[in-house]
């Protein structure tokens, strides 16, 4: 391999390092994911977009609701959703919170990444 092709990361490094060709590092290239593979999310189930007030001091949240997930996938998508809409929020128990009343917009999010969302009240 010359340099400046590209190869697996094992022979990557092993050039960067300087490493005669014989020897080859044990690096596990599964622990690195790509951007397709951190987006496949269970698009399954009816996502409810709501908004409340009640029980937070008179300030406008809103939830959504409704994911057939993993707690780290709907981090994942509550991190896109926060950093789209500008705003902050949490996951908590399987619901993502997002500060201020922002359903039409979250419902064209969740749609565009291919969930079945719906805006409640």
């Amino acid at each position: 391999m010359q340099k400046g092709e590209k190869g697996s990361l094992a022979d990557q490094l092993r050039l960067k390092l300087g490493l005669p060709e014989e020897y080859t590092p044990q690096i596990e290239d599964s622990t690195y994911t790509t951007k397709e593979e951190e987006q496949q999310y269970n698009t399954k189930g009816k996502i409810i977009v709501l908004l409340e007030k009640k029980g937070r001091a008179g300030k406008q949240v809103t939830i959504v609701r409704g994911f057939e997930s993993s707690e780290e996938q709907i981090e994942g998508i509550g991190k896109q959703i926060k950093t789209q809409c500008g705003v902050g929020g949490a996951v908590k128990d399987g619901e993502i919170i997002i500060q201020g009343d922002k359903r039409d917009k979250i419902v064209q999010i969740l749609t565009n990444m291919g969930f079945n969302a719906k805006r409640g009240n």
